[in-house]
């Protein structure tokens, strides 16, 4: 195949991320052209539940948060690899049931390391 024809294949979804870029930089534009601009002391003011805030608004967060949502995330994008595996089961035969079992058991370890290590608990 010519290069031609590959980049012609490439073409809608260039002319879609054109598109989709000068509208959103179209809206953030009217946005800031065409809204109102009426700020005031009170307007500025941070809002924490209907009350003055007390202190800074900039506070630590704990490291444990943050261990949590990446185990989560990793978690469930580990997940989500079950869902392929299964629909093409027939096709993989033995081999792939006994490579997702070993995938399944890593993922099994790697749990409960995490449980045993006490990075799920939330305090």
């Amino acid at each position: 195949m010519p290069p031609q024809e590959l980049l012609s294949d490439y073409l809608p979804i260039a002319i879609l991320l054109g598109v989709a870029t000068v509208m959103a930089v179209a809206m953030v534009a009217m946005g800031h052209l065409l809204g109102p601009r009426r700020d005031s002391a009170a307007k500025l003011m941070p809002y924490e539940s209907g009350m003055n805030p007390i202190g800074s608004a900039v506070r630590r967060m704990p490291v444990r948060y943050y261990l949590i949502a990446v185990l989560f995330v990793l978690f469930d994008i580990e997940v989500i690899f079950l869902l392929p595996w299964a629909v093409v089961l027939r096709k993989l035969g033995l081999f792939g049931l006994i490579e997702m079992l070993v995938f399944v058991a890593i993922l099994l370890v790697g749990y409960i390391y995490v449980w045993k290590k006490g990075a799920l608990e939330w305090e």
